[in-house]
């Protein structure tokens, strides 16, 4: 533990952007397996599933847990496997 007042103060400040971030990436990672699922499944929810995602991946990009590229190669992906299971 540091002994500095501001140090102190980064560690908790840190741990709690920490669980924020880990939070959230949790719920990203959640979406996406279930409108993999879904569309493997060929469920009749499937695009809103898809639908969910594609929002927790463009509010993962817009807290900054994703780079922009990397979210619109997620969302393409996810797009074009529900558009070849149609």
């Amino acid at each position: 533990m540091p002994n500095i007042k501001s140090a102190k103060k980064r560690v908790l400040v840190n741990a709690t952007k920490q669980a924020r971030n880990k939070s959230a990436n949790s719920a990203l990672k959640t979406a996406l397996k279930k409108a993999n699922a879904a569309i493997e499944a060929n469920a009749a929810d499937k695009e809103a599933v898809v639908a969910a995602a594609v929002k927790k991946i463009d509010q993962a990009a817009a807290k900054g847990l994703l780079h922009k590229n990397n979210a619109a190669r997620k969302k393409s992906a996810i797009v074009l496997k529900l558009n070849a299971s149609k």
